[in-house]
């Protein structure tokens, strides 16, 4: 008040006045030193396993895809700048399973979402036995990708498969070999990757309608809201950072898929699932092209760094309108 009277003016909202009160360490003082380098301390150890086996790795390959690199080979390999990436543009079997793979990640992401919210959805309800069903419903996620293959391989075998049997019991036809059929394989791995991935999905929109306040869909109902208004204008509002979340991270896993379809089918028949991971796994590991390989994989990074700066872009403009 002394200040206001001696200045006439009022300090502005927001801005506190500065005086002898300010003081203490500054930014660059010794306290502010110790504090970063305390905080690089503890960072550390997380840090550096990172640095070692993702950084690191990228890197390398990154630069790999720049040269000659075969396996086997006795002289050195040679810097060849841009041609692997110029053969690749040429490269139709390539661009094949890029195509096989944006169509199996949107194949297995969309309706692992809406599956994965209509249970997320039933295992909110107030259920007996709902703890029984929780924990039967994570169960696929529990299981390596190899063990599901395995035993998917077993449900689809065209002679002993319990899917066949159970056609022929209802008079459905004599079944078929799904995996190495041209038009049923892609389908059924896909099936078999909704399956595989849905229970990561409903535990993170579980999680989110276990966040949203339970006195809003009692105020709703109160004002005559039917089941979908309140779905649309109370909990999908509520759950909407999650799904988008858990979707594109979804999005990303299932086009870096390779061990699940690996053992289903290796990527065919005739390359109908061959998945651009397994594409690049048989130029590196069975053909011994290193660089060329190196390449499809920098293709690929580029490619889910394009998903993530969009998805990055939709959460930033979706928090900007919502403030």
């Amino acid at each position: 008040m002394a200040s206001e009277a001696v200045t006439g003016r009022r300090p502005r909202p927001g801005h506190p006045r500065k005086g002898p009160a300010a003081t203490g360490p500054t930014a660059t003082g010794p306290a502010a030193v110790r504090d970063r380098a305390a905080a690089w301390f503890l960072v550390l150890p997380a840090l550096l396993p990172i640095l070692i086996l993702s950084v690191g790795p990228l890197l390398y390959g990154i630069a790999l895809a720049f040269t000659d690199a075969q396996s086997g080979r006795t002289r050195s390999t040679q810097w060849i700048g841009t041609l692997n990436f110029q053969d690749l543009w040429y490269d139709t079997l390539f661009w094949d399973s890029f195509r096989i793979g944006l169509l199996w990640a949107f194949g297995v992401t969309v309706p692992q979402f809406l599956l994965a919210l209509g249970l997320a959805l039933l295992l909110n309800q107030r259920l007996r036995l709902r703890w029984l069903a929780r924990a039967l419903a994570i169960i696929p996620w529990a299981m390596p990708e190899v063990v599901v293959g395995i035993m998917w391989r077993l449900v689809y075998h065209p002679d002993a498969g319990v899917l066949n049997e159970t056609l022929r019991d209802l008079g459905l036809g004599d079944g078929r070999d799904w995996l190495t059929g041209l038009a049923t394989a892609l389908p059924a791995v896909i099936l078999v990757g909704i399956w595989a991935g849905m229970p990561q999905t409903t535990v993170a929109l579980l999680a989110g309608l276990q966040n949203t306040p339970h006195e809003l869909h009692e105020a709703a109902a109160l004002d005559g809201a039917g089941a979908w208004r309140r779905f649309r204008t109370v909990t999908w509002p509520a759950i909407r950072p999650v799904a988008l979340a858990i979707s594109a991270l979804n999005l990303i896993w299932n086009f870096n898929a390779f061990a699940l379809v690996y053992v289903l089918t290796s990527g065919g028949p005739g390359g109908r699932t061959r998945l651009p991971m397994l594409f690049a796994y048989e130029e590196a590991f069975r053909y011994g092209q290193f660089g060329y390989a190196a390449a499809m994989g920098c293709v690929m990074v580029a490619v889910i760094s394009v998903l993530l700066a969009c998805f990055l872009v939709g959460r930033i403009r979706g928090g900007g309108g919502e403030r």
